[in-house]
């Protein structure tokens, strides 16, 4: 089987040219986020921009006021989502890394959504038992993009912390193939990031709440893909 991990210059190209036809000068402002990013020693692992525009849409198709994201990072993607709030929205980001989570919240301040965004610091997984513990309001969509090994755990709780109708995305669905790869499947040898990703995709082909589907995706990224659930 073959496996695309780096990008065609084609998919780059093409991407640049939606971004640049696609974007308003406003939207396109978002990509200093990566700029400071990158200053402030972050690993490059953000959305590519069009994904970014693709959770802000969803978020407006879905009317989301509440808004749950499982992976801060340097605040790019919680930035898109922020801008499709309805007044008195909320995001929600549960970020592990103390110095990722300085990062983003002055990303968020010098994007004009600092306001509107909750970083919280600490093991995501704590974070969501505290949230249903607590009885929190349900959110509206929820983006997952944190470690993959937890990928199932972290579906679980989205829907322990969801309401029917509530959109859970989760990133990197794909993994260049290795979600049917043998050998990165392998439990001695393979890759955990792998087998976590292939766990998630089954939990929603199968979870009883759970609508969903996934798509191949190809960007400056390479070969990946995004997982797309409704909860019933």
């Amino acid at each position: 089987m073959t496996r695309h991990f780096h990008p065609d210059p084609a998919w780059v190209a093409v991407e640049d040219w939606l971004s640049q036809t696609l974007f308003s000068p406003e939207e396109e402002e978002t990509g200093s986020i990566f700029d400071r990013n990158k200053a402030g020693g972050l690993p490059p692992i953000d959305v590519v921009p069009t994904a970014g525009k693709f959770l802000f849409l969803l978020a407006k198709i879905a009317g989301a006021r509440r808004v749950l994201e499982v992976g801060t990072l340097g605040g790019y993607s919680s930035t898109w989502l922020a801008r499709a709030l309805p007044s008195g929205g909320t995001v929600v980001t549960l970020e592990i890394d103390p110095h990722h989570a300085e990062v983003a919240r002055e990303n968020h301040v010098l994007a004009g959504v600092g306001d509107l965004v909750e970083v919280v610091v600490g093991p995501a997984i704590d974070s969501l038992l505290a949230f249903k513990a607590e009885g929190v309001e349900p959110f509206d969509l929820v983006f997952i993009d944190a470690d993959k090994r937890n990928n199932a755990n972290y579906v679980r709780l989205a829907v322990d912390l969801a309401r029917p109708g509530t959109v859970i995305v989760v990133d990197n669905a794909v993994r260049g193939g290795a979600i049917i790869d043998p050998n990165a499947l392998d439990l001695e040898h393979g890759d955990n990031d792998a087998r976590g990703t292939r766990e998630v995709l089954e939990l929603l082909g199968s979870h009883p709440r759970l609508d969903a589907t996934a798509l191949q995706l190809v960007s400056s990224k390479g070969w990946d893909g995004i997982a797309v659930a409704v909860v019933r």
